[in-house]
């Protein structure tokens, strides 16, 4: 296993006043780089807030050095050591990124607040698809075809929700993905859904203060039972984006913008 403190290959995107009192880390989404946090970043709520905003690609993902490990528990733990290096006292996840800022609470790497915005809760809100690929890539003699056509056809598919402006420039960072680390990342995503069964327990005994944020018609699903023991949890709020779906930090980035400031600044 590459430890915790032995990985340091971080891509990393920094804005806000260096000298700002708060210090937020941004992890990106599955195949994402820090430019899908871009319009956010960019937002009036927090240019004019005294928030640094330190984004970090997850490695491995967009074309980044992977750790040996790509578990999700590992990404926990070398994460947790990167916000503790920065000075980061609240954690913002998109998709996988919020699983591993989900594990960094629950597996004790980190015990600032965290902005979920939309992570998977188990293994039936994932996509039917992505479980597919994952399924098929570890057959011998498949797993070289898989992820090669799911790269092709995934940015195809994401383009039609990104913002026509900066349509070619996501789709470009999407393509820098490898298939064979997608292969194993993805598998062990799963395998990690898989260990734990239901993670809005592991969320909830955790204690941590979390915000789960979701768009009104998010592809990743969310089962009245998640949503009913989301709601019981006296540490965790739920959020609504109103007119996005799971790229909710794209499609509404003023509005998730605000969220965090006032989570920063306020406590939420």
């Amino acid at each position: 296993m590459v430890g915790a403190a032995q990985f340091h290959a971080w891509n990393v995107r920094e804005s806000g006043p260096p000298d700002a009192p708060h210090r937020v880390l941004l992890l990106p989404g599955g195949m994402c780089g820090t430019t899908f946090f871009a319009d956010m970043t960019a937002a009036s709520a927090l240019t004019d807030a005294p928030i640094r905003l330190i984004a970090a690609t997850v490695p491995g993902h967009a074309g980044t050095i992977a750790p040996v490990d790509v578990s999700i528990e590992n990404y926990a733990a070398i994460t947790g050591t990167f916000a503790a290096e920065h000075g980061c006292t609240t954690v913002v996840g998109h998709s996988i990124g919020a699983n591993i800022a989900l594990e960094m609470v629950a597996g004790g790497h980190f015990s600032g607040p965290v902005v979920l915005l939309s992570p998977t809760f188990s293994r039936p809100d994932e996509s039917t698809a992505l479980a597919v690929a994952s399924a098929l890539g570890r057959v011998p003699g498949l797993g070289a075809l898989v992820w090669p056509v799911m790269l092709w056809l995934t940015p195809k598919i994401l383009a039609e929700g990104f913002p026509e402006r900066r349509r070619a420039e996501l789709v470009a960072d999407l393509r820098k993905n490898s298939p064979s680390f997608c292969n194993r990342a993805i598998a062990e995503y799963f395998a990690y859904l898989d260990r734990h069964g239901q993670l809005v327990p592991r969320l909830c005994g955790s204690g941590a203060r979390a915000w789960v944020v979701r768009g009104d018609r998010d592809e990743v699903g969310l089962t009245d039972t998640e949503h009913g023991a989301l709601e019981a949890c006296p540490s965790v709020t739920l959020v609504e984006i109103p007119d996005s779906g799971h790229m909710v930090m794209l499609e509404q980035p003023e509005a998730v913008a605000r969220l965090i400031a006032d989570v920063v600044l306020d406590g939420g």
